[in-house]
C-alpha cells in the first residue's frame, strides 16, 4: 500500500510478490477485521505527522491509521514500523496514538549511540500471550562495550575538562558574552603541584 502511483508502478515493474494498492494511510487501512497476522512498514509512519493539506490533523490521522490497523490484524499478531522522526515530540505522538488505539508494545532502538546508523522501530502487539520487545542492536559485543568504557573517561572529540584548551575556550566564550575575565598568560591552565 502506497500513496504514490509512481512507486506502485516501480513495484509492478520489479514484479514484487503480492498485490499492490494505492491509498493514504492517514485515512485508514481498508481491510476486513482479522485479515492479517502481521504488518511491516519501513519509512512511512513519520509522514503521517506532516500536515500537507488544511484538513490534515496529524494526531487524528495517526489514530485513524492505528485503529483501523488494529482491527485488521488478528489477535496475538505484531506490527513493526521502522521510522525516522524529526524530533522526540513526533516519537511521543506516534507512540501515544498507537497505545490509544489498543496496541501494546514500545520502541526498540538499534545503535543508539550512533548518529548515522541509529534506527527506531515501533514494535506493537495486538495482545495475546506475554508480548515481549526484542533487544536492539548496539554494534558492539557486551565485553567490548564495557572494556572501551574502562579505558576512556572522556568522550571522543571533546576537550578534557580543565585542560589548557578547555580553559582558553571558556575564557573566549566569556569575553564574547561581555563578561570580565583575567588575561591569558603562559601560566594559564598549568598543572599545579599538590600542597600536602
Amino acid at each position: 500500500m502506497d500513496i504514490s502511483a509512481a512507486m506502485l508502478d516501480v513495484a509492478v515493474e520489479r514484479e514484487v510478490e503480492g498485490d499492490v494498492m494505492q491509498g493514504d494511510l492517514g485515512q485508514g487501512v481498508p481491510y476486513r477485521p482479522g485479515s492479517f497476522d502481521g504488518a511491516i512498514s519501513i519509512s512511512a509512519l513519520q509522514w503521517l505527522c506532516n500536515a500537507d493539506q488544511k484538513d490534515h490533523n496529524p494526531p487524528k490521522r495517526l489514530f485513524k491509521f492505528f485503529s483501523t490497523l488494529y482491527a485488521s490484524l488478528s489477535r496475538g499478531s505484531r506490527a513493526v514500523f521502522q521510522f525516522y522522526p524529526e524530533n522526540s515530540a513526533q516519537v511521543e505522538l506516534i507512540t501515544q496514538q498507537s497505545m490509544r488505539a489498543g496496541f501494546t508494545g514500545g520502541l526498540v532502538v538499534d545503535y543508539p549511540n550512533s548518529a548515522r546508523a541509529k534506527k527506531l522501530y515501533l514494535v506493537l502487539s495486538t495482545g495475546g500471550v506475554n508480548p515481549t520487545l526484542p533487544r536492539g542492536l548496539d554494534g558492539t559485543g557486551s565485553d567490548r562495550a564495557v572494556e572501551s568504557r574502562s579505558h576512556s573517561t572522556s568522550r571522543p572529540g571533546k576537550t578534557p575538562t580543565k585542560s589548557r584548551d578547555w580553559i582558553l575556550a571558556k575564557k573566549e566564550r566569556r569575553r564574547r558574552q561581555g563578561k570580565e575575565c583575567r588575561p591569558d598568560s603562559k601560566f594559564t591552565g598549568r598543572r599545579r603541584p599538590a600542597h600536602f
